[in-house]
């Protein structure tokens, strides 16, 4: 069997049903091996498969008999399939490893987005001045059911611990959308956790998804994702304070909000930051670290 090697679990059980295969009385041992595995040997009866991986299976079995050799069968058909994406339990299980490090929570009032200049040229004049949605790249967890799928615009809100404002270095561009935070996040929207991840860094991030209620994005998420409570979970949160909105981004993780709607450059403000563009910290495409401790679960990478 070809694949990685955490995940779904398979079962010899499993397999026989898939292949048609009687199993025989527990006296007689009945192996469910891999096809480049030369037998005698004994095999475990389970693996644990990857998510989101293509595997392609063949079944041989044999079977002792009393003068110790072997009767082995012909192979079976091939079968290929594909594992699924995280469940909502699983997500979970990532939800709760990125609570234990979030830390404590900082005002921001600004959402932003940092691009080169030409994106702004362009989304101004062939696309009536708003910004659309795209499909999500494959950073962060490999079983993530966002990645490929879900559709939004990638915006940062963490800020510096000393300024309360956005940094001024960003490793997408040199031009940054800035933005009131109500103006996308309030009670008319839903908030959901998306996946958590590193990139062999002690960089950690937390991918959050904020969509209109009742919005294609929100029922997207709705069917996938855990739901965050808006008022009160360890990321991003949004209450009213003496009539006004106040906000709080958590400090110890990179936070990446995905708004799942056009957003219209008019609500905001487009400028030039003063800082670098640093690259090396883009998230783009980044595969997650898959020894890393502290934001895996046991079910795959």
């Amino acid at each position: 069997m070809q694949g990685g090697a955490r995940g779904a679990v398979v079962t010899t059980e499993h397999l026989a049903g898939m292949f048609g295969l009687s199993l025989p009385f527990s006296d007689v041992p009945t192996k469910l091996v891999a096809k480049a595995v030369p037998l005698p040997m004994t095999v475990r009866g389970h693996w644990f498969l990857s998510p989101r991986t293509e595997y392609t299976v063949a079944v041989q079995t044999a079977s002792k008999q009393v003068d110790g050799d072997y009767v082995v069968s012909e192979w079976s058909e091939i079968i290929e399939f594909c594992t699924a994406d995280y469940s909502k339990v699983h997500l979970t299980q990532l939800l709760e490893k990125a609570e234990v490090i979030a830390g404590r929570m900082l005002k921001l009032s600004v959402f932003y987005r940092n691009q080169h200049k030409e994106y702004f040229d362009y989304i101004r004049e062939h696309h009536g001045n708003a910004m659309q949605p795209s499909v999500k790249d494959n950073s962060g967890s490999h079983g993530s059911p966002i990645s490929g799928k879900l559709e939004g615009i990638f915006f940062s809100c963490n800020t510096e611990f000393n300024t309360g404002k956005p940094p001024q270095d960003s490793p997408y561009g040199r031009y940054r959308f800035e933005i009131a935070a109500e103006k996308l996040f309030n009670p008319n929207t839903n908030l959901y956790f998306g996946d958590f991840y590193c990139m062999y860094t002690a960089y950690h991030y937390v991918i959050l998804v904020i969509a209109p209620v009742g919005s294609p994005g929100d029922e997207f998420c709705k069917q996938r994702l855990p739901q965050l409570n808006i008022k009160d979970n360890k990321f991003l949160t949004c209450d009213e304070e003496d009539g006004v909105m106040v906000y709080h981004h958590a400090q110890d993780v990179i936070l990446e909000v995905i708004y799942t709607d056009p957003v219209d450059l008019s609500l905001g403000t487009v400028a030039e930051i003063t800082g670098h563009q640093l690259m090396s910290l883009s998230t783009a495409n980044a595969k997650k670290d898959p020894s890393c401790k502290t934001c895996n679960i046991s079910v795959g990478r």
